[in-house]
């Protein structure tokens, strides 16, 4: 996961798990602040009328009203509901109606609430900023920026508005211009406290740190109750090294959030926190909030069975469905505990796993008394489901409970000291892994190098975590090595712009991607696997093969130590988010070395 923030949420195909805590928090305004519920009272106020059935109307406006006011959102949902039963074209109806949505968590819902209220109302240009917040939230950016321009072009020097803008150009990575729009109005407002945090987020975004830090600092000063602006601090004292300032902060930052997804999203930050800080009891505990309702990406499993609750259902005997969440990465860091509830359970019981379809057989292979199956991600209003197919069927298998599978960290990792020593604990096939070294070893003599330098999803705050491939001209020049292509996605212009320069590497004739039983195997036939922290090197250490890791400064699965305790045979390399070059050069001449001996 990347830093949790108001701003935009986690792409649902980024592990959540891999960020530092989700993204940074600058986005203003609130659809249910005092100021916006005053506007819509004083638009009842004069809409008293003599008819029954419009006096009736705005009594449940009203009401409506007075329940968000109480944070009631169910029952002013209920209440305008009432109103549009008596007439569908109540602009205003459809614009609370959005509000308790949203504040519930229902966001496809609030979105065509919010839709409906400027059909009905186009000039009521408060309803297309609450929707453009809404857009952002939702990663619909496109969207959002053009709602903010056009109530711009109604209120120009609207500081919220403004401000808001600058954080959709930063979320689409336009970091140029989200920092000339907030220039240009730290001119005339330099007094904002909101701009400073903003413009702070811009910076961290792109990882200056440092920078980042001036500015929420600056923040702070003109406003010391700045909750947003403590929580994004916090982001940055982290990687910094000030780990101690970053737990201080967070903590600090609680009584200023907002109840839901604010406070969930600090849930979240307090807990990488906390196990970077190698504090497991306390950072598995925090953990949980990621399957919290108030989480946007939160997993929501489509199981028919209760929950398993380690503390009063004993494992022996017992039939247990462990499903995968987040990403593929995730699944390899997590799936790593799986032997021992298999253990646990005991020849009476019985594990059943659902995992990403594309590693059924890996895991099947692995764990050969368990029923391995794939499951189904499906996002369903603003929701993300996951089924269990395999687990529908006429004769599918049977469990007492299902359990989420970081859940099984607290109950069989609890300390560090309980990490098992090994290589791997994912089992490829080897017929494959026979094949693959074979073809690798026809490439000619020298270390096999498997090299994987980027992710799929480098939206925001994400891009900040790899490098662009350029820098990796020292890895691909070190003398003695055979270099192999083991990055997924389309990377045409980097093998293009290497072939230029003078440099092969060698592509395998497979879908990188998808192959993950292939790209399995050729990982374990290769010398040395090299990359960030991305599905592939996760897969890579997770069956066995070496592998090098350049992990940032924000990577929480070190959990305190100076090594991958979920692969402790990785070798690691340090980096500052604008340290790649000395990162690179380190592997570079580990890599010599290891050529040479």
């Amino acid at each position: 996961m990347s830093s949790p923030a108001f701003a935009a949420q986690p792409d649902t195909t980024a592990p959540i798990a891999h960020g530092p805590f989700a993204v940074a928090q600058g986005v203003a305004g609130d659809a249910a602040s005092t100021d916006a519920l005053n506007r819509l009272s004083r638009k009842l106020a004069g809409r008293t009328g003599t008819a029954k059935v419009q006096r009736r109307m705005v009594e449940h406006l009203k009401a409506a009203v007075a329940a968000v006011r109480m944070q009631d959102y169910t029952r002013g949902a209920e209440r305008c509901l009432e109103v549009l039963n008596i007439d569908e074209k109540s602009g205003l109806a459809w614009h609370v109606l959005a509000i308790c949505q949203e504040k519930s968590g229902h966001l496809a819902q609030a979105l065509s609430a919010y839709e409906a209220a400027l059909a009905l109302m186009p000039d009521e240009n408060n309803i297309a900023h609450d929707l453009s917040r809404l857009a952002q939230r939702l990663g619909q950016l496109e969207i959002a920026e053009k709602l903010l321009r056009k109530f711009l072009s109604v209120e120009p020097g609207h500081i919220d508005a403004t401000n808001n803008l600058a954080c959709v150009l930063r979320d689409a990575n336009r970091y140029e211009e989200a920092v000339e729009v907030l220039r240009d109005m730290i001119q005339v407002e330099p007094g904002s406290a909101l701009l400073w945090n903003t413009l702070g987020t811009v910076q961290s975004d792109q990882g200056d740190m440092a920078t980042a830090l001036t500015f929420f600092e600056e923040a702070l000063r003109l406003d010391p109750e700045f909750s947003k602006a403590r929580y994004n601090r916090a982001n940055v004292r982290q990687p910094l090294g000030d780990l101690e300032g970053a737990l201080a902060d967070i903590e600090a930052a609680f009584p200023g959030a907002e109840p839901g997804y604010e406070t969930a999203m600090m849930t979240m930050a307090r807990a990488l926190l906390r196990l970077g800080a190698g504090d497991l009891s306390g950072g598995w505990a925090d953990y949980e909030i990621r399957l919290s309702p108030d989480m946007p990406e939160a997993m929501h499993a489509v199981v028919d069975m209760p929950r398993w609750h380690p503390d009063t259902q004993p494992l022996p005997g017992r039939r247990i469905l462990v499903v995968g969440e987040q990403g593929i990465a995730d699944e390899m860091v997590f799936g790593s505990a799986l032997g021992d509830l298999i253990e646990a359970v005991g020849p009476e019981g019985q594990v059943i796993i659902a995992v990403e379809p594309r590693l059924v057989d890996v895991f099947q292979r692995s764990f050969p008394r368990a029923i391995v199956g794939g499951h189904r991600a499906v996002k369903m209003e603003g929701r993300l489901y996951r089924y269990i197919p395999f687990m529908e069927s006429e004769d599918a298998p049977s469990a007492d409970v299902w359990v989420p599978m970081a859940s099984l960290m607290p109950v069989f990792r609890p300390t560090v000291a309980a990490f098992p020593d090994r290589s791997g604990y994912l089992v490829a096939d080897p017929a494959r892994v026979a094949h693959w070294k074979a073809e690798v070893e026809a490439l000619g003599p020298g270390l096999k190098v498997g090299l994987h330098w980027k992710s799929l999803v480098l939206n925001g705050v994400r891009a900040r975590y790899f490098s662009s491939f350029e820098r990796w001209k020292p890895v691909l020049t070190t003398p003695g090595c055979v270099m192999v292509n083991l990055q997924c996605g389309d990377v045409s212009a980097d093998l293009a712009a290497a072939e230029a320069a003078g440099v092969t590497l060698w592509t395998p004739p497979i879908n990188l991607k998808d192959d993950l039983e292939d790209l399995a195997a050729l990982s374990l036939a290769m010398d040395v696997v090299i990359g960030p922290g991305i599905a592939g090197t996760n897969i890579a250490a997770a069956v066995g093969a070496e592998t090098w890791l350049i992990y940032a400064p924000d990577d929480w699965h070190l959990l305190g130590t100076d090594r991958y305790p979920f692969y402790p045979h990785m070798r690691t390399f340090a980096r500052a988010f604008d340290g790649w070059d000395q990162a690179i050069r380190d592997v570079a001449a580990a890599l010599a070395e290891r050529a040479s001996g």
